[in-house]
């Protein structure tokens, strides 16, 4: 086979040449970048698949079905690093990888691939990115969604988009759930996990404290999840609701995908923990206020989309990071007591279908 032949439609089984995929880092991206891995999975599947991740993303490889491996390598922001840059290049050298899909639109992004000889480095032409990238894609702005112009590059050239991608999947094994739980000292009942961070404070829902408060009061236990930027989210939540709120922010990614593999149902904002809860398959309610749900929110569907009665705010969405009008009632005008209903009713729903 042509080595040159790998995105032109051939669908070759005896192909066995491994692919890197080069993807964004934010956490809720990086689990979408799992769509990504499924659709190059059903082209070819005796290819492997490996995820370029960052340390903080590199525990959602393991969960991932069809991921061969993740190569950890942190790349600082905001500059050139030529010195990581050739040392990736070297170890990606070595494994003899046939393509590259480089998801992120930036030259930095391509420069290790293209040292490295990846023979094909595929990619949206993006900055100029003429020389690092050789299989060039243009129209990336005719695109609607941000996992369209991800999950395009791993179709061939020109291909129309499928009325559905295949969703974004996290496997986590029931015996690790059972040790987590046991390690946290946490009971085997449905628990209520919250998620409060979010990238933005204007994505942050507003009555976190309250609704455990009233989770705990109708005899739910409850988690809060989430980094270290959470911590004081989270004792603010804890302070709220009393004993019955544990929480279990920290350093550790995985901590968070287990809260949720381990959740009855979870609430959260626009955020990656809730992109993680949806690909494990736990009801995740999502709640929005300056983002799009139709743009942003997890492939998998959710138990609930939370969002501001539209017709009161013409400003929403305004895919802004940072409220500029209105005083944040894309968020203050969502309920706790509305959110709790919900969470109640989704758990109702779900202890139902666990009892067919």
């Amino acid at each position: 086979m042509n080595k040159d032949s790998q995105l032109s439609g051939d669908e070759d089984l005896s192909d066995t040449r491994p692919i890197l995929i080069v993807p964004y880092m934010w956490i809720g991206d990086f689990v979408r970048n799992h769509t990504v891995v499924r659709v190059l999975k059903q082209r070819w599947p005796n290819r492997p698949v490996d995820l370029l991740t960052t340390s903080l993303c590199a525990p959602l490889v393991d969960y991932m079905p069809g991921v061969r491996s993740g190569i950890v390598w942190d790349l600082p922001r905001g500059r050139l690093a030529v010195g990581r840059q050739i040392g990736l290049a070297r170890l990606l050298r070595e494994r003899n990888y046939g393509t590259a899909l480089v998801l992120p639109r930036t030259w930095k992004a391509a420069i290790a691939p293209a040292l490295a000889g990846i023979p094909e480095r595929v990619g949206f032409v993006g900055e100029f990115r003429f020389g690092l990238l050789n299989r060039w894609r243009w129209g990336e702005k005719k695109l609607p969604r941000f996992i369209d112009k991800n999950a395009a590059l791993a179709q061939p050239d020109g291909a129309p988009l499928p009325p559905e991608w295949p969703v974004p999947q996290l496997r986590v094994p029931a015996d690790d759930i059972a040790r987590w739980r046991q390690a946290n000292g946490l009971s085997a009942g449905a628990a209520v996990a919250l998620a409060p961070g979010s990238v933005g404070v204007s994505k942050r829902w507003t009555y976190y404290p309250e609704a455990a408060r009233l989770l705990v009061e109708r005899g739910l236990e409850v988690w809060v999840a989430g980094g270290p930027a959470e911590k004081g989210l989270a004792q603010e939540i804890v302070a709220a609701g009393g004993p019955g709120v544990r929480d279990l922010t920290g350093n550790d990614l995985r901590n968070g995908v287990l809260a949720m593999a381990a959740a009855g149902v979870a609430i959260s904002n626009d955020s990656g923990l809730m992109h993680i809860a949806a690909a494990l398959g736990t009801p995740t309610m999502g709640i929005f206020g300056p983002t799009s749900p139709y743009l942003w929110a997890p492939l998998n569907g959710l138990a609930a989309t939370v969002v501001q009665d539209k017709s009161k705010l013409s400003c929403q969405p305004c895919q802004s990071t940072i409220c500029k009008m209105n005083d944040h009632r894309c968020m203050r005008d969502i309920a706790a007591s509305e959110v709790v209903a919900i969470a109640e009713r989704v758990l109702g729903e779900a202890g139902a279908r666990a009892e067919t």
